[in-house]
């Protein structure tokens, strides 16, 4: 689990591999990643769009950006927590992904980008 905090938006993120969706002896491994994102600011805010770089061992890098979380534009009040899961595959045992979430401040319409923690992605045999 790793989590980071800008201006005031905290996002912690965990993983988990799928053996039951991936096939290694065909290069795809899939994994699982829990997004909680907590809105400790004094404002409310909404999530506008994403921006992930997704890394695999061999190198290869991969850019998602679009609208929002698995179809949402979720509005946080302050103390409010929006979390959801999402996937994502991979050609190699293990990688990485990071990225940003453009927020705005519905007050006033001021938006911000928000770091999401880069944190890996790995088949469980190779923590050991």
């Amino acid at each position: 689990m790793v989590s980071k905090v800008t201006d005031g938006v905290k996002i912690t993120v965990l993983t988990e591999y799928q053996p039951d969706y991936s096939n290694p002896g065909q290069d795809h491994y899939v994994f699982t990643y829990k997004i909680l994102i907590e809105n400790h600011s004094e404002y409310t805010v909404k999530l506008l769009r994403r921006h992930w770089l997704i890394y695999d061992a061999n190198g290869a890098v991969r850019e998602v950006e679009g609208e929002g979380v698995v179809g949402l534009q979720p509005v946080l009040e302050p103390g409010e927590i929006h979390d959801y899961v999402s996937g994502c595959n991979l050609r190699t045992d293990m990688g990485k992904m990071s990225g940003t979430y453009l927020m705005e401040r519905v007050v006033d319409g001021k938006q911000f980008r928000v770091i999401i923690p880069a944190f890996s992605l790995l088949v469980p045999y190779r923590m050991n």
